[in-house]
């Protein structure tokens, strides 16, 4: 007597993998807390480097930088977006924790530049308004960074 499986079934069941791994995928993100967390920082060094003394915003940045060194490691992975499920290593891409930090050594760089523009331009709370206007770059294009390597996950192009 054979167990085998008809067509029919074994398409079905082929389906319902496909369907479980695209939930899987699905589940490869970096929390919505760390991009909000990170622009709330950017915001508020902005804010301190605007109005502050210097020792406060160095003080400042060395904190915020010590705390994203702790709390970084884990999230920017992709693989903990939810604590329902750890997806494996092997689905998401190695290289994402290097994109995500090369977004923000990026956006701090942006971060300067947009300040020194309006500082030429004369514009009032220049580095205020730098810092507002890339927190905005890091809540979409962050969350956008992390989009775009589930989008390959999900086309199986990850090495």
């Amino acid at each position: 007597m054979t167990s085998g499986m008809n067509e029919a079934e074994a398409s079905f069941a082929l389906q319902a993998i496909q369907r479980r791994r695209q939930q899987v995928v699905a589940e490869i993100r970096v929390p919505a807390w760390y991009w909000f967390g990170l622009a709330a920082g950017w915001v508020g060094l902005g804010i301190l480097g605007g109005y502050g003394p210097a020792w406060a915003v160095t003080i400042a940045t060395l904190a915020f930088g010590a705390v994203h060194s702790a709390v970084a490691p884990r999230v920017i992975s992709g693989r903990h977006g939810s604590s329902r499920l750890s997806v494996r290593t092997e689905l998401v891409s190695r290289r994402l924790p290097a994109m995500i930090l090369g977004f923000l050594v990026v956006m701090t760089a942006v971060t300067v530049g947009l300040a020194m523009l309006l500082v030429a331009d004369g514009a009032r709370h220049p580095v205020v308004w730098a810092s507002v206007v890339v927190a905005a770059l890091v809540l979409t294009g962050g969350p956008g960074l992390v989009a775009w390597t589930r989008a390959r996950a999900e086309r199986g192009l990850e090495d």
